[in-house]
């Protein structure tokens, strides 16, 4: 039995009374109207995304459903907890494990992890960035099986998306259902912009001189987040910028103005660390900077998200992370890690081929719900084909058990329908504090009864209400 977050035990959740009171005065032709009015809101903003590998690569819009899922204040509370403690120590680990490596010194984590991962950049080593921050900006997946029953799903430490869209829906509901909040005290989400850009701000380099300035690196029009990219840098007032329009000039990054040339503190990079410097990573890349992590490791310039932090994405590292809480914190884990079966290890890769039905198996660099098994909804034919290919490459996944995910209501035109849904808030990093957004980007499956949110994969997104009290 899933569990329902309006209605539990035949009773509307406190949370949402308030919103089902309202929503049964409602006339269902005035909602149905208003999600199209939505849907035609964010066609004409340009709310949209590309999916890689498709054959009609058509911009798509992410479906957006007009029923809010609301959070408690309390239930905030911990999950932000939880998230604060992750990321500090997801930061404490890749400070570790690019300088000192204690953690591996200790063993509890093997060598192998990190000497044979593709995501470790040896050219981080023995250096620390500007405050000590690794993670500027962390999006943590988080699925919900219970009435106080939260796991960490996994943790995006590289470039974390989907924060326009958490923007975007608030400010799509805010517009359609002004009278809500009215009845309702929600927390806001608007100052995360502004609160990102001070961030950043925070974590200027030493060779900063003065007030810094901040520039957002996209890969160009073709990413399929570019709307996100140009969406913050307007949101923060800052230049949006490719590869072509920097350059080093005396030592420092610099792009060119119609004044001549600015220097850049921070960058708030969108490229993939494989692209973002030539002349030390992908020599073919024409996306990235020649020269900037010379630059950057002589402390002229931060890099956000840094180069290599790729490595606490992996979901192989993901198995270990309760034990990486609690070396750096000295802390239990808030929130709990799903049961995780490493098929590197013999026994467990085992284990997994003999109950692939049961299972939902990833690749550990995989994201975007690419690449992955999901075993109850999969045919005979695919859970064989992906038999050989776990027997051929084990150590490229992991294999976890199908969880009971939560459901919150969407509006369909014969009323309220349960969907299964994660959600992703996020977490600012600067040398001085963690500010978490009350709330986060919730993705729906629209199907009934798949357990895929991912946009990619015909998912949708609702907007997170955290109740003020």
């Amino acid at each position: 039995m899933h569990f329902n977050e309006m209605r539990h035990e035949q009773k509307t959740r406190a949370c949402y009374d308030i919103y089902r009171r309202w929503f049964e005065t409602q006339d269902s032709d005035r909602l149905a109207q208003k999600s199209r009015e939505a849907e035609a809101f964010f066609r004409r903003t340009g709310i949209t995304f590309n999916v890689y590998g498709q054959s009609d690569a058509e911009e798509r819009l992410i479906p957006f459903d007009i029923v809010p899922r609301i959070l408690s204040a309390r239930e905030w509370t911990k999950l932000s907890h939880g998230v604060e403690q992750r990321v500090r120590a997801i930061n404490a680990f890749l400070h570790d494990i690019y300088n000192r490596q204690e953690i591996l010194r200790a063993g509890i984590l093997p060598i192998d992890l990190i000497a044979k991962n593709e995501a470790f950049i040896p050219q981080m080593m023995d250096f620390t960035p500007a405050g000590g921050v690794y993670t500027h900006i962390v999006g943590t997946d988080i699925v919900r099986t219970g009435e106080d029953e939260f796991f960490v799903l996994e943790d995006n430490a590289r470039t974390p998306s989907g924060v326009s869209y958490m923007l975007e829906n608030r400010e799509t509901m805010l517009q359609m259902f002004p009278e809500l909040f009215s009845k309702i005290k929600v927390q806001r989400v608007s100052d995360y912009p502004k609160n990102l850009r001070a961030s950043l701000e925070a974590s200027a380099p030493p060779g900063c001189r003065g007030k810094p300035s901040v520039a957002v690196l996209t890969p160009g029009i073709h990413n399929s987040a570019y709307y996100e990219h140009s969406f913050l840098a307007d949101q923060m007032g800052v230049e949006l910028v490719e590869g072509h329009d920097l350059r080093i000039v005396d030592g420092r990054i610099a792009m060119r103005t119609t004044r001549g040339h600015k220097v850049i503190d921070v960058l708030y990079r969108r490229v993939d660390d494989e692209f973002l410097d030539p002349m030390t990573f992908n020599p073919d890349s024409m996306l990235g900077v020649p020269g900037i992590m010379d630059v950057y490791r002589a402390g002229n310039i931060t890099i956000a998200n840094a180069p290599g932090t790729g490595v606490a994405d992996d979901k192989a590292i993901y198995s270990y992370m309760p034990d990486i809480v609690k070396f750096y914190t000295g802390e239990k884990p808030i929130l709990q890690n799903v049961q995780t079966h490493r098929c590197a290890e013999k026994e467990s890769l085992q284990y997994v081929l003999d109950n692939l039905g049961d299972l939902v198996v990833k690749e550990v660099h995989g994201s975007g719900g690419y690449g992955m098994l999901v075993g109850p909804a999969a045919t005979k034919a695919e859970i064989s084909e992906f038999a050989d290919k776990l027997k051929a490459k084990p150590g490229g996944y992991i294999a976890q058990p199908t969880l009971s995910l939560s459901t919150v209501p969407i509006f369909t035109e014969a009323g309220l329908a349960p969907r299964h849904v994660d959600l992703r808030p996020f977490a600012l990093v600067s040398p001085n504090e963690i500010n978490i957004v009350p709330g986060g980007l919730t993705r729906v499956a629209l199907t009934e009864g798949s357990l895929v949110v991912n946009s990619s994969q015909g998912g949708g997104t609702k907007d997170t209400w955290v109740l003020e009290d």
